[in-house]
């Protein structure tokens, strides 16, 4: 029987995740949330996303995370930010990568499922509040639009 590989390092590592915010292409813009089932925050909205698995590719994660908790499948995703502040997320030092997807809303049947109670469309510019560093994960998402003219 193979043993598995260990390693140790003597330096700490973040956990890694992935975000993906899902904006339609409306001249008003709306973005996908959930609403989380479990602490931490369970009740309170975010983007899709959660722990990307070993040896998965980040965009593949999104994905997966993406149709895991909406049932929603998604091509063309663009990497648009790395999130690494401390205190980011209360199981501990996290590390997400956010990935932002164009789409028509009107194309898309979301269905809440795995993490997500609640699946609904906001307003980019009018947000509940949300979980973990979103807000800010979402501005820069605003930004990117603005920075496009689009």
């Amino acid at each position: 029987m193979a043993s598995k590989k260990k390693f140790a390092y003597e330096y700490p590592r973040p956990a890694l995740t992935v975000d993906l915010a899902l904006v339609t292409r409306e001249t008003r813009q709306r973005v996908l949330l959930i609403q989380r089932r479990k602490d931490p925050f369970a009740g309170c909205w975010a983007l899709p996303g959660g722990f990307v698995d070993e040896n998965e590719k980040l965009a593949d994660a999104a994905r997966r995370e993406l149709q895991e908790e909406t049932g929603l499948d998604v091509d063309e995703i663009e990497q648009l930010y790395a999130a690494g502040d401390p205190g980011r997320d209360p199981r501990g030092w996290t590390v997400s990568v956010v990935f932002l997807a164009r789409v028509d809303a009107n194309e898309l049947k979301p269905v809440a499922a795995d993490d997500a109670k609640a699946v609904a469309w906001f307003p980019l510019e009018k947000l509940p509040k949300l979980a973990f560093d979103h807000a800010m994960l979402l501005a820069r998402v605003r930004a990117r639009f603005a920075d496009r003219s689009t």
